[in-house]
């Protein structure tokens, strides 16, 4: 086994002096890889924040949302960065926008409501 890995390393070194290994085929592994997880992974996921960015800047008072920590309430007050939420009555705490993880609509109705 060692004798077959010498003979190869010997015919590699006995190839023409001036010749270079070809770059291309070396990267392209490589190139492929970043490609399909560009196309796999990082485009999904600019089109899922674009479209919750959307979500955040249509907020208005009134409406009601799920925060990602799971928290149920109305907007009371929109803010620059932040909201005013109503999570029971007398019960307001504000929140970031980015901790809005959906709009409920109207139409919505939960068990107990």
């Amino acid at each position: 086994m060692i004798f077959a890995t010498v003979a190869a390393l010997a015919r590699q070194a006995g190839a023409a002096p001036g010749a270079r290994p070809n770059m291309l085929g070396a990267l392209l592994p490589f190139v492929l890889v970043f490609v399909i997880f560009y196309l796999l992974i990082i485009m999904p996921q600019r089109k899922k924040q674009k479209k919750h960015m959307e979500l955040v800047e249509n907020l208005k008072s009134g409406d009601r949302v799920i925060t990602t920590a799971g928290i149920f309430g109305t907007v009371m007050g929109v803010h620059k960065d932040l909201i005013e939420l109503k999570i029971a009555s007398n019960t307001n705490i504000k929140i970031t926008k980015s901790a809005v993880g959906v709009i409920r609509g109207a139409t919505d109705r939960l068990e107990g409501e």
